[in-house]
């Protein structure tokens, strides 16, 4: 079983999810290709209430974050999946505030989680080895779309996790898009529909993305089975209570 999570990082439904959809869709169809049970899970940012985390340290003790707000139940999902599919747009140059607040929070508690298993002189955190992939889009060409992506990629990088990008040429880092400066929330979506080129190459480059999350989730975890050496090191013991299916 893979199980793969859908993050909207959009605070309104529109392009983001279009294409985010978009990449879900190509999950399914590559998980039959490949013979794999996968379990498809989303999430929103959308009406969630999410502050800024305050460095309080409470989450150190048992990586529980003390803000009660929504992080927890993202954060719960964001644990069980494998693979993480984030689609987020671009607000002023980089991730939005509730993202961003989001990212802080679930890094700081990763290290309380497990900081037991390491001792308190330790500063570090397992690896939960999760396929991490990265779709933006903004209203504008180059307007922070890779700004955007990098952000997401550097998180997966410092979380342990593996980023991972779709094919050439349409993906270098990741999957972008605009909306040739059209505001409205489902532009990504009627200029697709119309054939409009720089659409047509972000729908292709989420789904080639979600394609290569999905296979390279399936590598990992045969590749652990087969690997019972490495997996004795402590420091995977975020993977391995993803992959015991």
């Amino acid at each position: 079983m893979i199980r793969v999570l859908g993050f909207c990082a959009s605070p309104r439904v529109g392009n983001s999810l279009f294409l985010l959809n978009q990449a879900l869709e190509s999950v399914k169809a590559r998980a039959a290709e490949l013979g794999e049970e996968v379990e498809i899970d989303t999430c929103t940012i959308r009406a969630k209430k999410l502050a800024g985390c305050v460095m309080c340290q409470g989450c150190m003790q048992d990586g529980i974050c003390r803000i009660k707000d929504d992080f927890g139940e993202l954060q719960e999902k964001w644990l069980k999946a494998d693979v993480i599919i984030y689609s987020v747009p671009v607000y002023h140059m980089g991730v939005p505030a509730q993202l961003k607040a989001f990212l802080d929070r679930l890094g700081n508690s990763s290290f309380g989680r497990y900081k037991k298993i390491f001792g308190e002189d330790m500063v570090t955190t397992p690896r939960p080895m999760k396929v991490i992939g990265c779709i933006s889009q903004g209203i504008h060409s180059n307007s922070g779309q890779e700004n955007t992506i990098l952000q997401i990629i550097n998180s997966a990088l410092i979380s342990g996790c593996v980023p991972v990008v779709g094919d050439m040429w349409e993906s270098y880092v990741g999957a972008g898009g605009w909306t040739l400066n059209d505001e409205s929330r489902n532009a990504l979506e009627k200029q697709f529909a119309a054939g409009e080129e720089s659409a047509r190459v972000a729908v292709v480059s989420s789904r080639s993305l979600a394609v290569r999350a999905m296979d390279l989730a399936v590598l990992l975890r045969n590749g652990a089975k087969n690997s019972p050496a490495v997996m004795k090191d402590p420091k995977y013991i975020a993977f391995k209570e993803t992959i015991k299916d």
